[in-house]
């Protein structure tokens, strides 16, 4: 008998989540930075193991919100959880166990869910710490089962994909096989130039951007002609993007594009223009644009 069912990745900013996500399913499904926050949407990562179809939820970093958008991006993530089968705790180890990783320990221990603790970038931290910062969060929760691991270095994860498998319902498959996500190629493009803005201009930029996807056409040759534009709130952060002459502009087009060619497989033509837009992050049709759900409504 076949298995299948949705397990979610929750957890604070930067604990690896997105990062896990390409490693359990061994593409590259979800954009990562040294930065925090950088998923907004949920992404679905499908990985078939012999009878099994994994449904992997990798959901925002959960953290205190401040804009529309940033209640959006929390409302995901635990809506993420609430949805799944079963749920995966990550937790850096190296940055331990914070308040707003308590926070999220409770608030999930208390909505009642089926979940493991997974503690993630083990091999950042020295071996006689870890005892204890499992003891110290394990009183927090009832974890089924606790995952010392390195999603950078793939340690521990074919023990944790073993325990995902088992945990599945019976049912069959609800992708076909050959799927990897269902990201939509539009939003894909458009998460793809948003992860060369993070990794290109400096820390206030990535945070005050969003990218949209305008045209996504297929031309005559096979080749991909996509058009996007990026919001930004500030006119600063326009002429930062922009750069000297066009060059950062340009640059990051370059590279989304390369990464681009990779994923869709085929020779894409990119077309990047910078708008100035105040207030962008409080607007419904631009979170919608994000993947997200509007939190007003």
């Amino acid at each position: 008998m076949s298995r299948c069912g949705f397990i979610a990745l929750i957890g604070a900013p930067n604990a690896g989540k997105s990062t896990l996500l390409n490693r359990l399913t061994g593409a590259k499904l979800s954009i990562v930075t040294p930065k925090a926050q950088t998923t907004r949407a949920r992404v679905l990562g499908i990985l078939v193991r012999g009878d099994a179809q994994i449904l992997f939820v990798d959901t925002p970093g959960i953290f205190a919100p401040k804009r529309r958008l940033d209640r959006a991006m929390v409302a995901a993530a635990w809506d993420g959880a609430g949805e799944a089968d079963y749920v995966l705790l990550l937790v850096d180890a190296k940055t331990g166990l914070t308040e707003s990783v308590r926070g999220i320990i409770t608030q999930a221990a208390a909505a009642g869910r089926k979940m493991a603790l997974v503690l993630n970038k083990v091999d950042l931290l020295e071996r006689h710490k870890l005892l204890p910062l499992t003891q110290e969060i394990t009183t927090l929760a009832n974890f089924e089962q606790v995952f010392m691991i390195s999603a950078a270095t793939g340690d521990g994860i074919e023990v944790l994909l073993d325990f995902c498998t088992a945990k599945l319902p019976e049912g069959p498959f609800l992708y076909p096989e050959d799927e990897l996500t269902d990201l939509p190629d539009r939003l894909l493009a458009a998460e793809i130039v948003r992860e060369q803005i993070f990794l290109q201009t400096r820390d206030e930029v990535p945070y005050g951007a969003t990218v949209e996807t305008e045209s996504f056409k297929t031309q005559k040759d096979g080749s991909v002609r996509i058009d996007a534009v990026i919001y930004v709130a500030r006119t600063g952060h326009k002429a930062i993007l922009i750069g000297a002459k066009g060059a950062r502009i340009k640059d990051i087009g370059a590279r989304a594009r390369r990464e681009l060619s990779q994923l869709l497989e085929c020779n894409v033509h990119l077309f990047l223009r910078v708008n100035e837009r105040a207030g962008w992050d409080e607007e419904a049709e631009r979170i919608r644009a994000t993947g997200l759900n509007d939190p007003k409504h």
